[in-house]
């Protein structure tokens, strides 16, 4: 399945923030160069992300439901 529309690198990062509170197109960049970051394509010289990736790439950032900071220990 096709995502209804690919983002910008300036548009992904301003919907990571609205939807998860954290990201920035310039974080985006860092991670494109670094590694690390959720998938993105090409479109010419266009960078351009998938919002299903975005998410899936946010979501495995997500640490398991706590209770306290002690329980980070555990992890």
């Amino acid at each position: 399945m096709h995502p209804a529309r690919y983002l910008r690198r300036k548009e992904a990062g301003e919907y990571l923030k609205s939807k998860y509170g954290h990201g920035s197109a310039r974080t985006l960049a860092k991670l494109a160069t670094l590694g690390g970051g959720p998938i993105f394509r090409r479109f010419g010289r266009i960078v351009v992300y998938d919002p299903t990736d975005l998410d899936a790439w946010a979501k495995s950032r997500l640490s398991a439901p706590l209770r306290s900071t002690s329980d980070l220990r555990a992890v």
